[in-house]
């Protein structure tokens, strides 16, 4: 990958340049010293990848996020020294297109933790722009039935680039006393899970926390998959986590969640599939449309990334396609309906 640098720090900018330059897969082709400098430099040379700091002088790393990828979009890297201490940032530059946050390395040593989390970073979301779409799949008519009586009422959400913000834009429209639990899955490191839950709260008046296994889904309350394995539904309706399956570049995954919902009986759930790159939540998306249940992915024009729901509508896979402001309208007169019937 032709990999990019924006860094105000110039031993932050040598650190990461050395680290790129002692991976074979891997090349810098150009750095900056702030968030104009790189947007300028990807209307010359659009890289693979940009690894993007946050605080900087002129224009800073979300405002820099926004611009590239209204003008000249490539995949972005989150890279800051403190997360914690700018995790509204993060969020923020999520919200504008970037995939993902790591902390910045301090060191180059291979057995340093940062330099390895932020080497797989970069492998995944090479990873991510070369998946192919999923293979079709469908569920089998014993699974349509088993556990029912523990099985939830349920508005499953999965997003990736961009989601947070249209999370939250669902989430802040959401009636008080919504009648099903809401679970989001989107693409995020553990490490940052708990600041995009805290970030979440203020955005919408429903209380939102981190799934834990066994955690009972409850109607009203929102639970955001929380680490690098797969959130799940189990058969007693309760929330697990599992590593399977273990070769997908998405973590967590979508479709490993869609595809646990299939036996829930259709009336008591919903998915939605918002902004994201590549296809993940497509396949088990159509396996939730042909075992009956509604399905909702968000139009073209109002993602950021039109990948994820893209595939779903390629696969036939939404019974609806809407713009993301028109998504809570339908989900609460949807449930409204479901709760009166």
């Amino acid at each position: 990958m032709k990999i990019g640098i924006a860094n105000d720090m110039r031993m932050m900018r040598e650190i990461l340049r050395r680290i790129i330059d002692a991976s074979p897969d891997h090349e810098v082709l150009w750095t900056a010293n702030d968030g104009k400098e790189a947007v300028e430099n990807c209307r010359q040379e659009l890289p693979d990848l940009i690894l993007m700091d946050l605080i900087m002088p002129v224009m800073d790393g979300v405002e820099a996020t926004r611009q590239i990828m209204a003008v000249s979009p490539c995949q972005i890297l989150v890279v800051t020294a403190s997360v914690g201490g700018n995790s509204s940032k993060v969020y923020e530059a999520m919200s504008c297109g970037a995939l993902d946050a790591t902390k910045t390395p301090i060191g180059l040593g291979n057995n340093d933790k940062a330099v390895q989390m932020l080497l797989s970073k970069i492998d995944n979301i090479g990873k991510l722009t070369s998946t192919p779409a999923p293979a079709k799949k469908t569920p089998t008519a014993a699974g349509r039935h088993s556990k029912e009586e523990n099985r939830p009422r349920l508005l499953a959400i999965g997003a990736s680039t961009g989601g947070p913000k249209a999370i939250a834009s669902i989430l802040s429209q959401l009636k008080p006393g919504f009648p099903a639990a809401v679970a989001v899955i989107q693409h995020i490191d553990q490490d940052f899970a708990g600041g995009l839950a805290q970030w979440l709260n203020t955005q919408t008046p429903l209380d939102v926390k981190i799934a834990q296994s066994g955690d009972h889904p409850l109607p009203g309350k929102v639970w955001l998959a929380g680490s690098n394995d797969h959130l799940i539904i189990g058969a007693d309706g309760r929330f697990r986590y599992t590593p399977h399956p273990v070769d997908t570049a998405y973590r967590p995954s979508v479709d490993a969640f869609f595809e646990s919902l299939v036996p829930i009986r259709p009336q008591k759930l919903t998915a939605v599939l918002l902004t994201g790159m590549g296809p993940d939540g497509a396949s088990g998306m159509l396996s939730l449309r042909r075992a009956g249940h509604h399905t909702i992915a968000q139009d073209e024009a109002t993602c950021v990334v039109y990948g994820m729901p893209q595939a779903a509508a390629q696969m036939n896979a939404a019974v609806e396609i809407l713009p993301l402001p028109e998504i809570p309208t339908a989900l609460n007169k949807l449930w409204k309906n479901r709760n009166t019937a």
